[in-house]
């Protein structure tokens, strides 16, 4: 059989475009070109031309710039990790979660950590009455972590905590927890997130002002380096700023920025870039735009490489990025839920072929609730099947030299790097965190996105396109946030009943002095009180009264919304409504949309609002973190006809009720209460029982949502 060689050449391109006329819209092979969401634009062909003046097209794993990968075999020798993110309820019932989770394939213990433990607040505070326990695991003292680590050798297994605000007394917990195993400081592994820069902008569970937040990060820099060898000091997170509506790009470049400037905090201590460059770790999050997935893990191993050669390391450790991936959680739908089976495997695949070095994949319910012990077997077997059953861990980086995936991780990281000078340019990331400039770019992005999905621009299979007549109800975990509480809060008074309370308020005394002065190491400090049973909220109110707490701007974008949802027939009509309304009233509907309890994911929120004022209604965004008493106080004073109630982690059976009850105790039981967010729709009639007039979840067109509550409060004023 004879065979014909062929070689690319220009007239073989010409002749392919001529083809492709025949076939693309109105003959024009420019409309098959596809615009990411970064303004990227993606061809339907790639050809040798596109990396023929590539820099980094023909490089090698496990070398400068680390394109292909941190290793020189990657998974050819050592899968990544599969890790298991969870913590619900008590730290009995963690516990026992991660000791199943490891006996099934799990690989490390990854931790979540309750909103109340995130703040700071012990669970006996009145402030996260509705929190405590209900998306994540309570954890108030050294006791409650000695439970969550029961017979799980720490000396073996590496543990990951997503932890933040309260990160000096959660880590000091850790330790001493292991102290009391018996293991030493030398022998744990793991990641503390540590990331607090990203919490001004996306995820909001701070406790201190940027500045003095930074001295912490520095003082576990340090201690850790000295102390904690194999442990990662600082998990650099982009997770939660997809999650809170940022492009792959904005992801990328401001994780990265926000590197560079924990790399120049720990070198203004005085310490040499490569005693502790090499424990360093990011965190991506990994959605459903997969080529563009892909091509950032790749840039930003490229990027990373350039940053820290700008800080003159030499270690090849200090020049890699190794990180931890997520499958996305805003990706998963409520509708269909099933369908959110395909999205993670989907999303796992892109974070493998991206080159992770772990990987935690999400349960198809979590866009209701708390994963059950079924959907978590089958998110971690959906890692365990693509490293058993498919080979793809048998070929290194087989995106390399692919002309599309060459030239799109070229693409991207230029991308990336043009938003980290304009970072620079701004004097680094903590300036352009303080400004709320980085926040607002990542608010733009998400309504944006949400306008497209709203519109049907952006498919969502089973959200707007091909739906099902009739939902199926599917079996969530449920939290009986009254019981873990009262549990605690008996803990709690054992714990204060049994101490030294003379040392334990010596040892709180200097973790005050020491931030007040800035001597001493905050971490060594905490340790020290942990071990004597201080509490996390004991630890956290010492450091605030030298720190103070920080308080969000409620600053929105407008007009981004407007100007993405161009299904102009039914938003004109809504306007029209909305003008009408204020003609025959006086002034146009106001709503108030509110965060209650220590929830601070606030995309759903912001979104909400923004698309609401650009409607034509009046906005008032409530701060972070209110009480129901507060919520109820700032609404009668500011005249609304109803207040939006945003949740996302579950403490809407508690929450939502006590807002309606004490609108009605303040005598505005006229003000509406509407409710959006990640809600089992098991929990519907109960809350339309509390008096709930609208509940719209996940994938709810806002357009719909903004008629129907126009209609109520039109109802109300009848």
């Amino acid at each position: 059989m004879s065979s014909q060689s062929f070689e690319f050449n220009a007239s073989n391109l010409e002749a392919w475009q001529k083809a492709a006329v025949k076939s693309a819209p109105g003959g024009d092979v420019s409309a098959l070109n596809w615009k990411t969401p970064d303004g990227i634009i993606v061809k339907p062909l790639y050809t040798a031309e596109d990396t023929a003046n590539l820099p980094y097209a023909n490089t090698l794993p496990g070398f400068e710039p680390f394109l292909r990968g941190p290793q020189a075999t990657m998974y050819a020798v050592r899968p990544w990790t599969i890790r298991q993110y969870a913590g619900f309820s008590t730290a009995e019932e963690s516990n026992a979660f991660y000791r199943k989770a490891l006996a099934a394939g799990g690989q490390g213990v990854s931790v979540a950590f309750d909103l109340a433990t995130h703040r700071g607040y012990d669970s006996d505070h009145p402030r996260v009455e509705g929190d405590v326990g209900k998306a994540g695991v309570a954890i108030d003292s050294v006791e409650d972590m000695k439970i969550l680590f029961n017979e799980i050798p720490l000396d073996k297994v590496s543990v990951s905590m997503t932890m933040n605000g309260a990160v000096l007394p959660v880590l000091a917990g850790y330790v001493v927890a292991a102290e009391e195993q018996g293991v030493s400081q030398d022998k744990l592994s793991g990641t503390i997130q540590n990331d607090i820069l990203k919490e001004f902008m996306v995820r909001n569970t701070y406790i201190y002002p940027p500045e003095p937040s930074m001295k912490i990060i520095g003082d576990i820099i340090e201690y850790t380096a000295k102390n904690m060898p194999k442990f990662n000091s600082i998990s650099i997170s982009g997770y939660h700023m997809q999650e809170a509506g940022a492009n792959q790009a904005l992801e990328m470049a401001f994780t990265l920025a926000d590197g560079k400037e924990y790399v120049k905090t720990a070198i203004a201590k005085g310490m040499d870039v490569d005693d502790f460059a090499g424990r360093l770790s990011f965190f991506w999050a990994v959605g459903m735009n997969f080529y563009l997935e892909i091509a950032k893990m790749r840039a930003a191993r490229l990027l990373w490489c350039r940053i820290m050669k700008g800080f003159d390391a030499k270690n090849p450790k200090s020049l890699m990025l190794r990180t931890h991936s997520q499958t996305s959680g805003w990706s998963l739908t409520e509708q269909d839920p099933y369908n959110n089976v395909v999205r993670t495997t989907i999303e796992a695949m892109a974070a493998v072929f991206g080159g992770t070095q772990s990987l935690h994949t999400n349960s198809l319910d979590e866009a209701i609730a708390l994963p059950t012990e079924f959907s978590s077997r089958i998110a971690r077997n959906t890692q365990l099947i693509i490293q058993e059953e498919t080979h793809i861990t048998n070929v290194i980086d087989p995106w390399a030299g692919s002309y599309m995936m060459e030239s799109l991780t070229q693409e991207m990281a230029d991308k990336a790097w043009a938003i980290i000078e304009e970072v620079e340019v701004m004097g680094g990331m903590t300036k352009a965190v303080d400004s709320g400039w980085a926040k607002l770019k990542i608010e733009a992005a998400a309504a944006e996105k949400q306008a497209r999905i709203d519109s049907g621009k952006d498919v969502i299979v089973g959200v707007n396109k091909y739906k099902l007549a009739k939902e199926d109800l599917v079996d969530t975990l449920s939290i009986d946030n009254v019981k873990v509480r009262d549990g605690q809060i008996e803990r709690l008074k054992a714990i204060r009943a049994s101490r030294d309370s003379a040392k334990v308020q010596a040892a709180l005394d200097a973790l005050t002095a020491s931030a007040e002065s800035g001597q001493g190491n905050l971490l060594d400090l905490s340790i020290q009180a942990i071990r004597l049973r201080a509490t996390v909220g004991e630890v956290s109110d010492a450091l605030e009264k030298a720190f103070g707490r920080h308080r969000a701007d409620t600053q929105k974008v407008t007009g981004v919304y407007a100007a993405a949802y161009d299904s102009a027939e039914g938003w004109e009509q809504l306007q029209k409504e909305i003008a009408e309304f204020a003609d025959q009233n006086g002034r146009r509907p106001r709503v108030m949309i509110a965060k209650l309890g220590q929830d601070g994911h606030d995309r759903g929120a912001k979104v909400v609002a923004t698309a609401y004022a650009d409607l034509g209604f009046d906005v008032d965004m409530g701060p972070l973190f209110q009480t129901p008493e507060e919520c109820a106080r700032q609404a009668i004073e500011n005249d609304v006809h109803a207040v939006g109630v945003s949740t996302l982690a579950a403490g809407h059976k508690t929450l939502v009720p006590a807002i309606i009850a004490e609108l009605k105790k303040q005598g505005a039981d006229d003000i509406i209460v509407f409710v959006g967010g990640v809600i089992p729709r098991q929990d519907y009639e109960m809350l339309y029982d509390a008096g709930v007039k609208g509940i719209y979840g996940p994938g709810t067109p806002i357009p719909a949502s903004a008629k129907d509550v126009l209609e109520q409060i039109k109802k109300a004023l009848a």
